[in-house]
């Protein structure tokens, strides 16, 4: 099978790729300019992966996060548990751990889900992955999965969450957001996967 190459060079840039990816499908793309947030509609793919890239809060020192409705984006509130955990490296190489971010999980909420934190200096981003599964089906709760990674404050963080929308009514939407101000710079890529 002959190699194909984007013409674009970038993820941030994809606006179609040249080679078959099976059943993974590019279904939008948003990017953002001094965005309060970016919201897509879901429809009845099996899972969603979204690519975020070079995610640039307009605030210093805010997270990066999202939820889901029911009713078509009216309102965003799905109750929803998860796990959150970090691995982080400072600059000067003298401060790292492993640990468990217990003011980031979520224990049957409504709240926004943390997706991973920044700063608004131009060396800093959040770029990372988060996958939905089954968010149509009206039968069980809706599972996802986030890594990301991102650099507040000259660290590097590794960022780990997990968790599931406690709902059987379908994900119609699904927005993102910063914890304050506006999503300053950026890219979010949806594609669908049967």
């Amino acid at each position: 099978m002959p190699l194909t190459k984007l013409n674009n060079k970038a993820v941030a840039n994809v606006t179609s790729i040249p080679v078959s990816l099976g059943d993974m499908v590019l279904v939008s793309s948003a990017t953002a300019s001094s965005s309060a947030s970016i919201e897509f509609s879901l429809g009845n793919y099996k899972e969603y992966k979204f690519f975020f890239v070079n995610i640039h809060p307009q605030n210093d020192g805010v997270q990066f996060r999202f939820q889901t409705s029911t009713d078509g984006g009216s309102n965003y509130g799905v109750t929803n548990t998860s796990t959150y955990f970090i691995a982080y490296q400072n600059e000067a190489g003298t401060e790292n751990d492993l640990t468990y971010i217990t003011g980031s999980d979520q224990a049957q909420t409504t709240n926004d889900i943390a997706l991973g934190s920044g700063d608004n200096a131009n060396d800093s981003g959040i770029a990372g992955t988060l996958q939905i599964f089954n968010p149509s089906s009206t039968t069980y709760v809706k599972h996802w999965i986030n890594r990301s990674i991102n650099d507040p404050s000259s660290y590097a963080q590794d960022e780990f969450q997990a968790g599931y929308f406690n709902t059987t009514s379908a994900l119609t939407n699904i927005r993102f957001q910063m914890s304050s101000g506006n999503i300053d710079d950026g890219k979010i890529l949806m594609f669908g996967i049967n």
